[in-house]
């Protein structure tokens, strides 16, 4: 993922927080917010140090960045957002991350069209 694609900086993950919005399924969190103008949507990730150790979280993260990769055509480019990574997913396969995210961003609208047809 592209530098200009990744939320970065603590304040923006704090204004993240505090004036998005969030949702939740088993394994992962999701928080976006609206920003008008952008060409591209952002992503930050977080996988805490309780999930595994470095191996493991490193996997999960390269599993959510190429999940967005597969389904950056697809996603509404207006909105920040932050995936947080729960205790399930040390556990998980690539198929099955990808298929919680696109759970998630179905759930809250952020996906321009229908991914049913897609979960490969």
């Amino acid at each position: 993922m592209k530098k200009a694609f990744r939320v970065k900086d603590n304040k923006e993950f704090q204004a993240i927080f505090k004036k998005g919005k969030s949702f939740a399924n088993r394994q992962l969190v999701l928080y976006y917010r609206k920003k008008s103008g952008q060409a591209h949507f952002r992503v930050g990730l977080s996988v805490g140090k309780k999930i595994g150790n470095a191996v493991v979280r490193n996997r999960i993260k390269r599993y959510l960045r190429q999940s967005f990769h597969e389904l950056e055509k697809d996603i509404r480019s207006e909105y920040d957002m932050i995936i947080i990574a729960r205790q399930p997913t040390n556990n998980m396969e690539f198929k099955e991350v990808k298929s919680s995210l696109i759970h998630l961003l179905s759930r809250e609208g952020l996906l321009k069209r229908s991914n049913k047809k897609r979960k490969n």
